[in-house]
């Protein structure tokens, strides 16, 4: 869009081998979105570039995979006191290319952070089973071993937590990694190589290329890589997990995500509307787990609608790095094209427009204000579709068997709330309600580091959520030892004895 012709821009490198490095490729642009200003420029990696992180992942595999658990958790240890030192940095960093106010990037940073300290603990997470005498003399034991080579593909609207839900566990558990994140957001995952290299991180144990499709279907299509994450949309998803699965590697591909939460009339509506805000307008609504449909259950729809568009009335838009300012722009103006196209359709749907966010005076940069929708239904393509934007729709639901049966009917199940005051009701619906996510009376369920983060059904592709212990063992493989040392005299199997027993 506007590029400043007095500037010149810099260019975001990769990092290949422990080393920043520009090679000659395509080259793309990096936008500040709350001016709409291009500030960077961005390699765009062909297969050639895929190629030579490949390479050098697998030339430090093996000194890394054969490095003792405690070397490991000690390169943990540093890096993350790295990242506290420089977690303002970081966020300063996703302000710029996000365009997420600079609380809530400190607060992604942090929520990353506590992956690195699960994945401190390694030494313990690494323990194998065994069990004695299973036949005469016979011993069995099992072995967490790496992968191999892993990759990361990871979207833009959280350019440090994502890629740290995946190789923090990665690295911990003996493997190498190339990291892919969002072009659009391309120079934390910089910084955190530079981080990585000073915690004493072997060269080639980590590396990061940037890039559009091409990259993409060069990682997806490499032979050398054992193991590959992503999170982002569901199409793509879906097409990562298939082509990885063509190729016999191993995927966790976290889809898109309708995440509602259920209102009952008991619950504290102005504990609710509090948090429904949060949910649904933080980060611009452009988070995997934002509240995006509220199923209002009888009496409670009405005065909480009316709180909602209270507290969204007062929520302040503007960029991100200005104090006050409680909700940032989205990320390209083609993105905020498609949001507020979004709006229109559900006008013409007959959706009641509680709140308006398409005019926010703001006269340059992608902003979208606050929207609010009520008298949705399931069939209106504002509730069928992830705006993945600052808008709420209101569905509302006689009893809460109807409400779970619209939660249940929904093809995304990646997270989901109820607002209740009854154990009863909540105890059914965290039984009921087929989402891989549930929070009673806390309205955004992303687990703790040392659980693990994915949905059901089209929001996750592969067998395995991220981070905690299914990341471990998505980024290792069980070998099984039977043992049997024999003694003179131990008689040694017949042959029609069974060797065990």
């Amino acid at each position: 869009m506007n590029k400043p012709a007095e500037l010149k821009l810099a260019t975001v490198p990769v990092w290949i081998n422990g080393k920043a490095v520009v090679p000659q490729a395509r080259m793309g642009e990096v936008y500040n979105p709350a001016t709409g200003q291009v500030t960077k420029r961005v390699p765009y990696c062909d297969v050639s570039v895929i190629d030579a992180a490949v390479k050098a992942a697998a030339a430090a595999l093996p000194e890394w995979r054969d490095a003792s658990i405690l070397r490991r958790a000690r390169v943990m240890q540093k890096f993350l006191a790295l990242l506290q030192q420089n977690q303002k940095q970081l966020a300063v960093l996703i302000t710029e290319e996000h365009g997420k106010t600079l609380p809530d990037a400190m607060g992604s940073v942090q929520r990353g952070m506590e992956v690195v300290e699960f994945a401190c603990g390694i030494p313990q997470l690494l323990k194998g089973e065994y069990s004695e005498n299973v036949g005469t003399a016979v011993d069995t034991h099992t072995l967490r071993q790496p992968v191999g080579v892993c990759a990361g593909i990871t979207p833009f609207n959280f350019p440090a937590m994502v890629p740290l839900w995946m190789f923090p566990m990665a690295i911990a558990c003996g493997n190498t990694f190339i990291l892919k994140p969002s072009e659009k957001v391309p120079s934390a995952s910089i910084r955190m190589a530079e981080l990585l290299k000073e915690a004493g991180l072997p060269d080639g144990v980590f590396n990061v290329v940037h890039g559009d499709k091409a990259a993409v279907d060069a990682i997806l299509n490499h032979s050398g890589i054992h193991a590959v994450s992503f999170v982002g949309s569901t199409p793509i998803a879906k097409y990562i997990y298939e082509t990885c699965a063509k190729s016999g590697k191993r995927v966790q591909a976290l889809g898109g995500a309708k995440n509602h939460a259920v209102v009952l009339p008991d619950a504290d509506m102005e504990f609710t509307a509090d948090a429904l805000i949060g949910a649904a307008y933080g980060s611009a609504g452009e988070r995997c787990m934002a509240i995006s449909a509220v199923v209002a259950v009888g009496s409670a729809a009405d005065p909480l609608v009316k709180l909602l568009e209270q507290k969204a009335k007062k929520i302040v838009v503007g960029p991100g790095d200005r104090d006050g300012v409680e909700m940032g722009p989205l990320i390209t103006g083609e993105h905020r094209d498609k949001v507020l196209g979004f709006v229109e359709k559900g006008i013409a749907e007959k959706a009641k427009l509680v709140l308006d966010g398409r005019k926010t005076g703001m006269q340059e940069g992608y902003f979208v204000g606050t929207t609010l929708f009520d008298k949705v239904t399931t069939e209106m393509e504002i509730y069928r579709n992830e705006i993945f934007g600052p808008v709420l729709v209101v569905l509302r639901a006689d009893s809460i068997e109807e409400a779970i049966e619209i939660i249940n009917s929904n093809p995304y199940a990646n997270g989901t709330a109820i607002f209740t005051a009854s154990g009863g009701a909540a105890r059914r619906f965290e039984n009921e309600v087929q989402v891989g996510m549930v929070g009673v009376n806390v309205p955004i369920p992303v687990p703790v580091a040392f659980y693990s983060f994915g949905g059901w059904k089209n929001s996750l592709f592969g067998d395995l959520h991220v981070h905690g212990m299914e990341g471990v063992k998505f980024y290792t493989r069980t070998k099984v030892v039977t043992t049997r040392w024999p003694h003179q005299d131990t008689p040694a199997p017949g042959l029609n004895m069974p060797t065990l027993g």
